[in-house]
């Protein structure tokens, strides 16, 4: 089977975007806590598109279905509060592998139709046109964001948490952000970052573990990544440890 990533990824994400409007404001769908029914349906459409293209899905919602060469990790929201209540910072990510490589990877911005991706080897794009990252190397310059609320202030220039994981790793890619991490108790898991690592890293954007664990994984497993446009600023955070 041939397959073009990006083409199906993109149509993929497109067809959630439609499928979730009706499902805003309905809340939380009470079969597992945090979970929405816009959830529910996004998930649906992206398992229903993706196995009939020949992938296996991961996805955060409900796990394994089908079989395939490669494996799409999927948030089908990410960002779900944010999109429930008319946020309009929330995202599709949809990550490629094949076996234990991270092949490719697609977010879109659901409120805007943006879309990132990056595919190992071949580059970053937003919207088609290539990214880079800021290249920022002084904390002292950096405008960084975080899941979670950082317990103390390293003097960086500004502060973000804007509520999706994804799209705020694809805002180091593109240098909107000079950095994004955890913070505090927060743990992200490979659905919520994987789409972003793949864009992230072929923007140029130096990536870590706080605890030195494999990112690439395809398990329900919670990892602590760091993510800024320099090597010298990853230091700069991570030398400090998890804030």
């Amino acid at each position: 089977m041939s397959y073009d990533h990006q083409e199906t990824l993109s149509t993929v994400a497109a067809a959630i975007s439609g499928a979730v409007a009706t499902h805003q404001r309905r809340g939380y769908s009470g079969q597992r806590e945090t979970q929405y029914h816009l959830d529910l349906e996004a998930d649906a459409v992206a398992v229903s598109l993706l196995t009939a293209a020949g992938y296996q899905v991961v996805s955060e919602e409900s796990g394994t279905t089908g079989h395939g060469e490669f494996t799409v990790v999927v948030d089908p929201i990410d960002g779900s509060t944010n999109c429930d209540r008319g946020v309009p910072f929330y995202a599709t990510s949809l990550a490629v592998l094949r076996g234990d490589e991270l092949v490719a990877g697609l977010v879109r911005n659901q409120a805007t139709g943006t879309e990132f991706y990056g595919e190992r080897g071949s580059g970053a794009t937003r919207d088609g046109h290539p990214i880079a990252v800021s290249g920022c190397t002084s904390l002292a310059d950096a405008v960084v964001a975080w899941s979670g609320s950082p317990r103390r202030n390293l003097a960086w220039n500004q502060n973000r948490a804007l509520g999706a994981a994804s799209l705020e790793i694809c805002l180091v890619a593109d240098g909107s952000l000079d950095a994004f991490g955890v913070a505090g108790n927060s743990l992200l898991h490979p659905w919520d970052y994987l789409a972003g690592l793949v864009i992230a890293q072929e923007s140029g954007a130096a990536v870590l573990d706080y605890q030195g664990d494999d990112l690439v994984t395809v398990e329900r497993v919670p990892r602590r990544p760091l993510f800024a446009a320099s090597a010298s600023l990853l230091d700069q955070i991570a030398r400090e440890g998890i804030l």
